[in-house]
């Protein structure tokens, strides 16, 4: 698809000063021929949030777009799909909006400091991701065999996996720092949030109830409370009846939504299977029906 950019560009926003005063000196060889005296002492920036923004040239009136993604992800979640589609982020630039594009915190270009956060960070192998994104049932891996229907481009399964990136366990209170600074800094937006995304995206609206226009939330890992300030539209895919933990989340999404609405606030559970087409995985984003998905979303919350 085309588009004109009028400017586009990064910022990094939030971390803080870490001081460290252990450690001894050593000789260390950047490259084969150049070495340096290192010393592990001193003052490290760490904790930061590292944002890419797409300013179109045909810009509408309307908060900008701040894509977060999920769990041992990065923000390439939201550029181009697995098998080489266009990604939300160019679907939102072609409709005339501005988009900030997250990598969170020890996430993508981020980056991450070693020790810091006083534990491993954990890497998803493929063979959970097949199974807990609803590519297919655990026993199909091997052979790539997937769920009927499945609007996940399976082809490109290991496309998908090489961009998977390891993650700490207890660096949600930065992220979520991070995307405050963002809000702090763009005065208002809407935020578009997938799984662990999702609960960052809805702590940072709570934090600041004031600068979050509206939440299009894909299979968040949190739940809207019933004091949501702004709307929010709430996308699930399909195959939730193949696990336990996915039939208690599609629950909990339902009630939430409903929960919010009896207040008189707008809230809408958009169930994909039934209302735009069957066989969505736990990846809307990347399926081959993403884009009518997005459509919903934008739809309910009158952004179209």
């Amino acid at each position: 698809m085309a588009y004109i950019l009028r400017d586009f560009g990064s910022y990094t926003v939030g971390g803080h000063v870490h001081r460290v005063t252990q450690g001894t000196t050593r000789e260390v060889n950047f490259t084969r021929s150049a070495s340096y005296t290192y010393d592990p002492r001193g003052s490290f920036r760490v904790g930061q949030t590292y944002v890419q923004y797409f300013i179109p040239e045909r810009m509408r009136d309307a908060p900008p777009m701040v894509l977060v993604h999920g769990g041992g992800m990065h923000g390439s979640t939201w550029e181009t799909t697995p098998d080489g589609r266009p990604g939300w982020l160019h679907l939102l630039l072609g409709r005339g909006y501005a988009v900030h594009v997250v990598d969170l915190v020890e996430r993508g270009r981020s980056g991450f400091a070693a020790g810091i956060w006083n534990e491993a960070p954990i890497l998803r192998s493929a063979e959970e991701a097949w199974s807990l994104f609803r590519i297919g049932a655990p026993e199909g891996y091997s052979q790539r065999r997937a769920h009927d229907a499945q609007q996940f481009p399976v082809d490109h399964f290991d496309t998908f996996c090489s961009q998977m990136v390891p993650r700490w366990l207890n660096t949600s209170d930065l992220q979520v720092a991070g995307v405050v600074a963002v809000l702090d800094r763009l005065k208002c937006a809407t935020l578009v949030c997938h799984s662990q995304g999702g609960e960052i995206c809805l702590d940072a609206t709570r934090e600041r109830p004031d600068l979050v226009a509206g939440i299009l939330a894909v299979e968040p890992s949190a739940l809207p409370d019933a004091a949501l300030p702004c709307p929010i539209a709430l996308l699930a895919g399909d195959y939730l009846n193949t696990a336990p933990h996915w039939v208690q989340r599609r629950k909990d999404w339902q009630r939430s939504i409903r929960q919010i609405t009896e207040t008189g606030r707008v809230a809408h559970y958009i169930d994909t299977a039934t209302e735009v087409a069957p066989g969505g995985s736990h990846m809307l984003m990347m399926d081959q029906h993403g884009p009518e998905c997005l459509e919903a979303g934008l739809a309910r919350l009158a952004l179209v």
